[in-house]
């Protein structure tokens, strides 16, 4: 069998998912082999091809034995195979007992629909509230013949021990930055600019691409800008923290204004007497998807600061070729002069310590303006 999407950079993933297809389609004099397994536990950094070798692994599932092989294998792509359920968290941090009650664990009791299995999918399995994970864990433990979950994370310490003692485990290792600039760079960004991408999203596939695409270099000038405006004594004239807040506001815009066209679809097909209830949903999840976007787009605006000062202090040191912003040594430089590398460390530390309480309920522009002038008497 060719090589599933997904996996063309990962041995372990493609051995194990190979293993598990190689009898599908058999003819029925040929030995039978071990099959797929029931559940399996796919991790590794986030874009390192999860999801991709996912959906193809669902898709060669649900088209074995199938009439219309090709069928299954468009429609499950387009995310339309009855056959095929794919979850999300909804909550702000969390995937919550809605997320499988119905989705999974009912819907894992009924036979399929066309194929001769059932696939779920559920993203960031390490964010399963306990609640959650106990109701799975029936499905998990005594599955029907029919029905394979395939669980994602990019955090595989975080996923619960009793979650994950009962998945096969499924390795994506980090691609290198050399083989992510490659990547950003069929999609026309320049090569110094790619290489410095590559390297601040730390072997995340799918960050080296948001900090290369749309709004990311506004990020990492913001990121930029904070970790500056401290070294150079300017955040009562620049207040830098602006600048982190304005994308922040901007990307969890889009965010609800994507929920919010979900339920302007959903309700043209609903009943007058259920819109209600719906909209009530839906402002649930669009209150939590705005929490989860903006912080998530803040932590990753301190994460470039801290790696600003981090590249800082290498140049200090007399490491240049360890900085990860390839593409601002000319900055770095001028920042670098004079400065004390141990300073520097404690700076990081700092920002860390803030990255750390934002996943907290605290006034996230208190939080960034304290964290700026803090920074400036550390580092003057």
């Amino acid at each position: 069998m060719a090589d599933l999407p997904g996996t063309e950079h990962h041995p372990h993933a493609r051995a194990t998912l190979g293993a598990a297809l190689a009898g599908l389609g058999a003819p029925p004099t040929q030995p039978p082999t071990a099959g797929p397994s029931h559940a399996y536990l796919f991790h590794g950094p986030a874009g390192s091809g999860k999801r991709t070798a996912a959906r193809a692994f669902a898709a060669a599932l649900l088209a074995d034995g199938a009439p219309d092989p090709t069928g299954v294998h468009t429609r499950v792509g387009h995310g339309t195979h009855p056959d095929l359920t794919w979850v999300v968290p909804s909550g702000a941090h969390e995937m919550l007992v809605g997320d499988v009650e119905e989705a999974v664990i009912g819907a894992a009791a009924l036979t399929p629909f066309e194929a001769a299995r059932r696939v779920f999918v559920l993203e960031r399995a390490d964010t399963l509230i306990e609640q959650a994970a106990n109701k799975l864990l029936k499905t998990l433990e005594e599955p029907a013949p029919f029905v394979h979950l395939i669980l994602l994370t990019d955090r595989l310490g975080e996923v619960l021990p009793t979650i994950r003692s009962r998945c096969q485990l499924v390795r994506f290792d980090a691609l290198s930055p050399a083989e992510l600039a490659e990547r950003i760079g069929r999609r026309g960004i320049p090569p110094e600019q790619a290489a410095a991408c590559a390297r601040l999203a730390l072997g995340d596939g799918e960050r080296a691409l948001e900090l290369a695409l749309g709004d990311g270099p506004a990020l990492r000038a913001g990121g930029e800008s904070l970790a500056r405006a401290a070294l150079a004594g300017r955040v009562g004239d620049d207040a830098p923290w602006r600048e982190l807040l304005a994308v922040r506001r901007r990307r969890g815009d889009a965010a609800v204004a994507e929920v919010e066209a979900q339920l302007a679809e959903q309700l043209e097909f609903v009943a007058r007497r259920e819109r209600k209830r719906v909209e009530n949903d839906y402002a649930d999840r669009i209150r939590r998807t705005r929490r989860r976007v903006e912080t998530g787009a803040l932590d990753l605006g301190l994460q470039l600061s801290g790696l600003w000062l981090r590249d800082v202090a290498c140049v200090a040191w007399g490491a240049e070729d360890l900085v990860h912003h390839v593409d601002r040594a000319a900055a770095l430089s001028e920042d670098a002069a004079g400065r004390d590398p141990q300073r520097l460390r404690a700076g990081v530390e700092l920002v860390e310590d803030t990255r750390r309480r934002l996943r907290s309920n605290v006034t996230e522009e208190l939080a960034l303006e304290t964290l700026a002038y803090r920074l400036e008497a550390l580092l003057l």
